[in-house]
C-alpha cells in the first residue's frame, strides 16, 4: 500500500451539460448525497470550458471541492494555468485541486491543430510545467529557460489561499508518468495506459496492472509515498445480487473477460454492503481512497458514498 490509510472520499466527473439550471443541479445534488469533489475534464470538442464550469461549481455550492481531471498541459502555458488556478482557488474559498496530465486523445491534437508530440516529449514537457506551476503558485518570482518553456522576471497575482499551493493530482497509467506523479503530486491518479496511437489500453485497467502502477510509485515516491493520496477513476456502478451476469454484460465495454472486470478497482457491482467491502480490499491493497464516478453514475454510488464516505 502506498501512503497512510486515508478516509473514502468520491468525487464527481461532469462532463457536459445543457443549461446552466443542468449544471448547477449537478453540483447542489452532489454536494447534498455527500461527494467531497466536483471535478471537470479538458476535451476542446466536447464538455464544458473548465474554467468557467468550475467557478460556477464553486460559486453555487458551499462545501464541495472543485477540480480539474484533468487539464491537458499542451492546452495552455504553465504560466497562464498558474494565473487561472490561483484564480480560482482564491474565488472557491480555497476548494480547488489542480489536476493535470500529459494529454493522450491525438484526435483532439489533430482537429485542433496542436502537434502531438511522442509521449515521451509531452511527460518531460509537463514534468517542467509541474515545476513552473508549483514555483508561480508560491509566489516565486520565477526566471527558467528550459527544454520546452521559457518565463522572465514572472510573479503572478492573485495568490492562492491554500497554501503553499492548491493539491496537485497527476494521473496516468505508464510507468513513466507515475513516476512523475509520485515524484511531484500530492494525489496520483490510476489511470489507463494511453498506446501510441491516442487510444487506451484495457488491460491496463486490471488488478494485476493496478499492483504494478502501485509499484511504480512506490519506488519513485521515496519517502514521500506516506504522503500521497491514491485516486481511481471507475468506469462502472451497478448494484446487483448477480456480479457474474453484470460483469459479463460489461465484456465488450471494458474490452476484457468477466472474471478480469470484477477484480478491476475500475468496476464496482454487486449489493452495496459489498461494494464497499470491495473499496475497504482495494484501500488495504492498493492505497485507494479517492473514487471518481462519472455524472451518470452519481445515483447508482449514492447508497456507497452514505455508507463508506470518510471512513
Amino acid at each position: 500500500m502506498v501512503g497512510h490509510r486515508r478516509p473514502f472520499r468520491f468525487g464527481v466527473q461532469g462532463r457536459g451539460a445543457v443549461s446552466r439550471d443542468a449544471w448547477v443541479a449537478l453540483e447542489r445534488k452532489a454536494e447534498a448525497l455527500g461527494f467531497a469533489t466536483l471535478l471537470v475534464p479538458d476535451h476542446i470538442p466536447r464538455g464544458l470550458g473548465p474554467i468557467a464550469a468550475l467557478a460556477t461549481a464553486a460559486a453555487v455550492t458551499d462545501r464541495l471541492r472543485v477540480g480539474s481531471f484533468v487539464f491537458a498541459n499542451d492546452f495552455r502555458h504553465p504560466a497562464l494555468l498558474a494565473k487561472e488556478a490561483a484564480t480560482l482557488d482564491l474565488l472557491s474559498d480555497g476548494r480547488f485541486e489542480l489536476g493535470i496530465g500529459a494529454g493522450w486523445d491525438r484526435s483532439e491534437y489533430t482537429e485542433a491543430g496542436i502537434p502531438f508530440d511522442p509521449a515521451s516529449v509531452r511527460i518531460e514537457r509537463l514534468e517542467e510545467a509541474v515545476h513552473l506551476l508549483k514555483r508561480l503558485l508560491v509566489g516565486e518570482t520565477v526566471t527558467h529557460r528550459g527544454d520546452h518553456y521559457t518565463v522572465a522576471d514572472l510573479a503572478i497575482q492573485p495568490r492562492p489561499t491554500q497554501r503553499p499551493h492548491p493539491p496537485l493530482l497527476i494521473g496516468g497509467g505508464g510507468r513513466k508518468l507515475l513516476s512523475v506523479a509520485a515524484r511531484h503530486a500530492n494525489i496520483v491518479g490510476l489511470s489507463p495506459r494511453a498506446r501510441a496511437d491516442g487510444t487506451l489500453d484495457p488491460g491496463s485497467l486490471t488488478a494485476g496492472a493496478t499492483a504494478r502502477k502501485i509499484d511504480w510509485v512506490r519506488e519513485a515516491a521515496g519517502d514521500r509515498r506516506g504522503d500521497l493520496e491514491i485516486n481511481v477513476y471507475v468506469y462502472a456502478v451497478e448494484v446487483a445480487t448477480d456480479r457474474e451476469a453484470a460483469a459479463e454484460r460489461l465484456t465488450s465495454a471494458f474490452g476484457l473477460p468477466a472474471e478480469e472486470i470484477l477484480g478491476s478497482p475500475h468496476a464496482l457491482l454487486g449489493p452495496v454492503e459489498l461494494m464497499a467491502e470491495q473499496l475497504q480490499e482495494r484501500r488495504e491493497r492498493f492505497g485507494i481512497s479517492y473514487v471518481v464516478v462519472g455524472h451518470d453514475l452519481v445515483d447508482a454510488l449514492a447508497p456507497v458514498v452514505a455508507r463508506v464516505a470518510g471512513t
